[in-house]
């Protein structure tokens, strides 16, 4: 779960669409019917194939220095920036379940004060992640 900045070749084709291709990430490619959508679309799927690539433990290659990235005439480079835990935010938010223990006397005095026990574990777990909620 990270920002991630990769690559892409944009390619104009015939009616003003693009084709979007991340040459570092395999099976990485998309095409928008103008250069806004085809950037759009690009973070949408370098998002989801890094999630999928985080979430079945694949290696994340490295990203190619734009510099070196030879492209053919009607092409070029864009770099496009992605933030996979924003994703889980956003996409993979559904409830858990989750046992734990807690000593008897700090249960009754929890329940005593109203504490939302669900509440007070997802902030101890932002707050232990260093994850600033948004």
């Amino acid at each position: 779960m990270a920002k991630y900045l990769y690559p892409a070749i944009f390619t104009l084709e015939s009616k003003g669409n693009y084709t979007v291709n991340f040459i570092d990430i395999q099976g990485c490619y998309t095409q928008g019917d103008n250069l806004q959508d085809a950037y759009d679309m690009a973070e949408d799927v370098l998002c989801l194939r890094l999630y999928d690539m985080e979430e079945s433990n694949e290696p994340i290659p490295s990203p190619s220095n734009p510099a070196d990235i030879v492209v053919e005439k009607g092409s070029f480079v864009a770099l496009v920036n992605v933030d996979t835990l924003e994703y889980r935010k956003l996409y993979d938010n559904k409830a858990v379940k989750k046992t734990l223990t807690i000593p008897s006397w700090l249960n009754a005095q929890a329940e005593k004060a109203g504490i939302n026990f669900s509440q007070v574990l997802q902030t101890a777990l932002k707050d232990q992640l260093n994850i600033a909620d948004n």
